[in-house]
């Protein structure tokens, strides 16, 4: 009875031909997404995290049986539509809102984790937006938080966050934060 298999060669020559097309194939698909040419940015807003008063921004979801005994707040969760304004007065124009969430993280120190998009309403930026995810030393004078990503024009965008406390109010627990965001994007 003959061999009916196919040879060696034959079977490396067919392997090549199929990786080729799928080569072809990822080159083809990769010329369709047009990025252009990556870019940085430089932003430079007010946060404006108000926990009291007429217009509360941010307000306590959830918190553990002894997070009100802690001295960290250990176990409080909040949820915040936080102001994005150009300058720290509160009737400084709005540029838009950070939404998301932070949760007292550390039982020795005031430390946040916190989970933000801050969303562009108005400018240049109008319509776009970027995530930020990181601790928050929150009594440190300077914090610095990743950029994991974004939207609209910061499409893949990665970089960091600087924030530096402009006022906090200890009877109200109100707080305006200077943030410096650097990022690279598309």
């Amino acid at each position: 009875m003959a061999n009916k298999g196919y040879s060696a060669a034959t079977i490396t020559v067919a392997a090549l031909l199929l990786l080729s097309l799928f080569c072809l194939h990822i080159a083809e698909a990769e010329a369709k997404v047009k990025l252009g040419r990556e870019k940085i940015s430089h932003l430079h807003f007010y946060f404006h995290d108000l926990v009291s008063g007429k217009n509360v921004t941010t307000v306590k979801v959830a918190s553990a049986p002894t997070s009100n005994s802690s001295a960290t707040l250990f176990g409080t969760v909040m949820v915040m539509d936080d102001w994005l304004t150009e300058g720290p007065e509160a009737t400084s124009k709005m540029l838009g809102r950070a939404q998301g969430i932070y949760v007292s993280s550390s039982q020795e120190n005031f430390h946040l984790l916190m989970a933000s998009t801050f969303v562009f309403e108005s400018g240049k930026y109008n319509g776009s937006t970027l995530a930020m995810i990181g601790k928050n030393a929150a009594l440190e004078q300077v914090r610095e938080m990743p950029i994991v990503g974004g939207s609209g024009l910061f499409r893949l965008a990665r970089g960091y966050a600087l924030a530096r406390t402009h006022s906090w109010e200890l009877n109200t627990g109100n707080a305006v934060v200077e943030y410096n965001v650097t990022v690279l994007h598309y």
